[in-house]
């Protein structure tokens, strides 16, 4: 087992690049755009490097490297902090009951909100795993070190995190749900519209986009039938998810109305079960027991999956390959949870 989560660095452009080629549309954290994925790194670095333990628009990517084949095969993001650099905006799935007496009727519909109501949460995405290692469990691995992350700098995020998932769309990249609202006021295609968003953010959807609810009955049958629904390619993520104790709470993203899903950041699986524990021995099986492993600061942050023993309380025998992965030594502290 010789893959690690590690920050991703500028060397990491090219694979990074590749796989955002393979995403196939609507995955605006890694568009397949040269100069935007620089600006991302540069972004990451900067962030990694801050010294102060506070909240801001950091944003933190990683990457899944196959240490020993020295090959990247998968990325992720974490956000410290959305709506810092301009507003972040959803809209908001709400009933209205309206009563007609002398119809003796009771009519309810649903309508469409745009919001800034998630601002102030940290946030992750970003995660894509390469079609070559799609087995193995390195998924999990890539998408539960974000949490040991944020647990290892707490102070850096916030008290609720949130995920968007990629909505309904085919393979030609026409969006049901862009095509049944947005599309209409903007002269443009979704992908056209997407990769725009992925290179100036979301700020030009609300300066045109009508401010009052919409009634979603006035949409297209095809457009509601997506609201709140994962591509799906995305549904083993939203199972992840889920599993990590993230809940749909009625948010969906304005292009694709793809679901976005929420959680309390200390009531995350991940986070709260999470222990901090001591290397007491490295052997070259270390033991029967599997879990995730992390330990390091910012740019030293490593993460891999390990063969461990318990010796006693809060000290553990772990594989001498992971300890290699992780960098880390006898009297070492690392951030364990059971896989």
């Amino acid at each position: 087992m010789s893959f690690r989560v590690r920050p991703a660095t500028p060397g990491d452009f090219p694979a990074i690049y590749e796989m955002a080629k393979l995403t196939g549309g609507g995955f605006t954290n890694l568009p397949p755009e040269r100069a935007t994925l620089i600006a991302k790194l540069a972004r990451s670095q900067k962030s990694f490097a801050r010294k102060e333990d506070s909240q801001t628009g950091d944003m933190y990517m990683f990457v899944l490297e196959d240490s020993e084949a020295k090959k990247v095969r998968g990325t992720c993001q974490v956000f410290g902090q959305v709506g810092v650099i301009q507003p972040f905006y959803s809209y908001h799935l709400s009933t209205l009951t309206q009563t007609s007496p002398e119809l003796d009727k009771i009519f309810r519909n649903q309508l469409l909100t745009l919001t800034t109501d998630l601002e102030g949460s940290s946030e992750v995405g970003g995660l894509f795993l390469h079609p070559t290692a799609r087995a193995g469990g390195w998924g999990s691995l890539l998408a539960r070190s974000r949490y040991l992350f944020m647990k290892l700098h707490r102070g850096r995020f916030g008290d609720r995190t949130l995920a968007e998932l990629r909505g309904v769309m085919d393979e030609a990249g026409h969006c049901p749900f862009w095509d049944g609202l947005a599309g209409r006021f903007f002269g443009m295609s979704f992908p056209e519209a997407d990769e725009f968003n992925a290179v100036h953010g979301t700020r030009f959807i609300a300066d045109l986009m009508p401010k009052t609810p919409i009634y979603v009955g006035l949409l297209a049958e095809s457009a509601q039938a997506v609201m709140g629904l994962p591509h799906p390619s995305g549904r083993a993520a939203l199972r992840m998810l889920e599993e990590e104790g993230f809940a749909y709470d009625r948010y969906i993203d304005i292009f694709d109305g793809g679901p976005t899903v929420t959680a309390a950041t200390d009531h995350i699986r991940t986070v709260a079960e999470s222990k901090t524990e001591t290397v007491a021995e490295i052997t070259d099986s270390g033991g029967r027991t599997k879990m995730l492993l992390a330990a390091g600061r910012l740019d030293d942050f490593r993460a891999c999956c390990a063969s461990v023993k318990r010796k006693r309380d809060n000290q553990l025998c772990i594989d001498r390959q992971s300890a290699e992965l992780l960098e880390i030594g006898l009297g070492d502290e690392v951030l364990a949870v059971t896989r």
